[in-house]
């Protein structure tokens, strides 16, 4: 068994991941481990590049990609205060396929990402990305129901 020495938290800056952040944080500390904070921005599954005009996707990609900047900047400095062995980074992508694919590339240990507990129509509707995460990930994958 691999000890787990990078440990990967996707977070979607919700308040959910407030509280997931904690765990990871704990995880981090109790394995001595790396801590990547990975925020992908949800591109979608099929090809917008030809319904709308090429100007109008890029101006709309460069502000998502300054908002989540800013995002991250704001979600670390109140979740890492005391915690100072991360990294951050912002992807574009579909975000459960970005998350392995990052998890692969950085030789990452361990996933843990917050899950809603969506079920239904909502679940059929938005999807699962922790679902995907977990059945698609080489790596182990912690999935925490956020504190209420």
């Amino acid at each position: 068994m691999k000890i787990f020495d990078k440990i990967l938290f996707a977070t979607d800056f919700s308040e959910a991941s407030d509280c997931v952040s904690k765990y990871a944080i704990m995880l981090a500390k109790q394995f001595d481990a790396k801590l990547l904070v990975v925020h992908v921005i949800n591109e979608l599954e099929f090809p917008i590049h030809g319904i709308l005009p090429d100007h109008y996707v890029e101006s709309h990609i460069k502000e998502m990609a300054a908002a989540s900047d800013k995002m991250m900047k704001e979600f670390c400095s109140r979740n890492f205060k005391e915690f100072e062995n991360y990294e951050s980074v912002i992807l574009t992508g579909i975000p459960y396929k970005k998350i392995i694919n990052i998890a692969e590339c950085e030789d990452g240990t361990l996933i843990v990402v917050g899950t809603h507990g969506r079920i239904g129509l909502e679940h059929v509707l938005m999807g699962s990305n922790a679902e995907k995460i977990v059945r698609m990930a080489k790596c182990p994958v912690m999935t925490i129901h956020p504190c209420k």
